[in-house]
């Protein structure tokens, strides 16, 4: 398939950043989240040193290669020498495409392409539905993701791909499957050995370092992994994640600059630790008294220092 066409206008970041024509984007980047057609942004006006990072890397639509590869840390840095993951391959299809967000270090495409080949024999599945993996540059996005900038982050639907290939209008505009019951106590009747099967799969990638996933969908795959569950460590309960996996590679090689995570223990995390996601105060929260301040916006200052060089290539 022919690479799709963006909802906005390519910019060139080796331009002066205050030349720069950026334009701001609100709402969320959820698996199930649809991108109006067409829709045209106002200008943000002149780029100080005050500007949100995310009007830089969220508008750069060409990656830059100047050999660093993953720079920072998931959630506070960007990416060189980023990698486009094609729109259609014999066992995935990307969605949402005019987010062009189907980028990430060489690493973490390989993972994804392996997982997608595996689908079939894993899961049953035709193949697997990508959803947000990183920006052409890494960095804070628009709209979505605290993570996701340094390209090694990796969105899958738990929705299977189906057996014919999608227009860009239904990558657009398709629907992921909700996974977990409306009392967020388990997994829903959509939940099958399928979804299990591509989830274990992607855990049992040595290069993978952790999934996020709902808490109920932990709770399912405590309860129903059988064999070696040594897998099950990688699995993390996280806030949302009821329609996808997000998968997180480690560092790779080639990223010198790439700060790591402190990986998981290999602890299953099906005791206490999951038990904490089903109490009440996490189940039903009590309002604030008061509106939580917004979280300060990332500015390029707050990244390494890198990454001025990243948004500034041509």
């Amino acid at each position: 398939m022919r690479r799709f066409v963006r909802t906005f206008p390519s910019l060139k970041c080796g331009l002066a950043l205050a030349a720069l024509p950026f334009l701001a984007m609100g709402g969320s980047a959820a698996a199930q989240d649809i991108t109006p057609p067409g829709y045209k942004l106002p200008p943000l006006g002149a780029v100080t040193a005050a500007t949100p990072a995310k009007q830089l890397f969220g508008r750069a639509e060409t990656p830059a290669n100047i050999g660093l590869g993953s720079i920072g840390f998931y959630a506070k840095g960007c990416l060189s020498n980023g990698v486009e993951l094609p729109a259609d391959g014999p066992t995935w299809q990307v969605m949402r495409p005019s987010r062009n967000r189907a980028w990430g270090n060489a690493a973490v495409i390989r993972v994804v392409k392996n997982l997608a080949a595996k689908a079939p024999t894993v899961a049953g599945w035709p193949g697997i539905l990508i959803g947000d993996m990183a920006q052409p540059r890494g960095g804070p996005m628009l709209t979505g993701h605290a993570s996701h900038q340094i390209g090694l982050d990796a969105d899958i639907w738990l929705t299977p791909m189906p057996n014919r290939r999608l227009s860009v209008a239904e990558r657009e505009t398709k629907s992921a499957v909700m996974m977990v019951r409306p009392d967020r106590l388990d997994v829903s009747r959509s939940w099958t050995a399928g979804q299990m099967g591509i989830v274990r799969a992607a855990a049992q990638d040595p290069a993978v370092e952790r999934i996020f996933v709902n808490a109920a969908i932990k709770k399912a795959m405590c309860r129903d992994a059988t064999g070696d569950r040594s897998w099950l460590g990688k699995v993390r309960p996280m806030y949302g994640h009821d329609y996808h996996f997000h998968v997180r590679i480690t560092c790779p090689r080639g990223s010198p600059s790439c700060t790591p995570q402190k990986p998981p223990t290999g602890d299953e995390g099906c005791g206490k630790e999951l038990d904490y996601w089903f109490s009440d105060a996490v189940l039903h929260p009590k309002p604030r008294p008061k509106p939580p301040h917004p979280p300060r916006q990332l500015t390029l200052s707050d990244l390494p220092a890198a990454c001025s060089q990243v948004i500034a290539a041509p």
